[in-house]
């Protein structure tokens, strides 16, 4: 996926709801932020939206143009509804969205990569973890300022500490190993 086919996907949207801003969240708000970051961050072939203005009618845009529809039929990737109350998000996320503004005249309000990953930590689902790590190594994503949103986030107990546990795998991860000692002392 890319932002074409973001671009393509929205100008369908406004078509059925005469919209022109829509929100994205999930794996592919990244195209927000970098247009074109690690093909494991763009794999999905659902499109996470809403309308900006009106998210009620996103489940109209899924009607038309989601999985089963002729859109996804001919371009193999569709739109899926949510709502801006379906992922768990810190304070302030919709103040940080990324507005990307197509020659259409349409325009996509992506989730802020960091504030998307806060989402992936707490379903922390494998391929929410390999989403993550990819970003993590891209320099896409930030530990320390997805740690400080965690702050700024509603979560059960148990949820917070998977997310921190899955968090301390990551900085495990990402810490280079240290070199074989050569044996040879000086």
């Amino acid at each position: 996926m890319n932002r074409d086919d973001i671009g393509r996907l929205l100008v369908e949207a406004m078509r059925v709801t005469n919209h022109r801003d829509y929100v994205i969240i999930g794996s592919l708000s990244v195209l927000g932020a970098v247009a074109q970051p690690p093909e494991s961050m763009t794999q999905s072939i659902d499109v996470d939206l809403y309308p900006k203005d009106d998210p009620g009618r996103a489940s109209e845009i899924a009607y038309a143009l989601g999985q089963g529809s002729e859109f996804e039929e001919t371009f193999k990737y569709y739109a899926d509804a949510v709502s801006p109350m379906l992922p768990t998000l810190p304070d302030g996320w919709n103040e940080r969205l990324i507005k990307v503004a197509f020659d259409s005249g349409v325009a996509a309000w992506f989730l802020d990569p960091n504030d998307a990953a806060v989402s992936k930590y707490a379903r922390s689902e494998s391929r929410d973890r390999e989403w993550v790590r990819a970003g993590l190594q891209a320099g896409i994503l930030s530990l320390p300022t997805i740690e400080y949103r965690l702050r700024e986030t509603v979560m059960e107990t148990d949820e917070r500490q998977r997310v921190k546990e899955a968090i301390a795998e990551d900085k495990q991860w990402l810490v280079p190993p240290e070199p074989p000692s050569s044996g040879l002392g000086m």
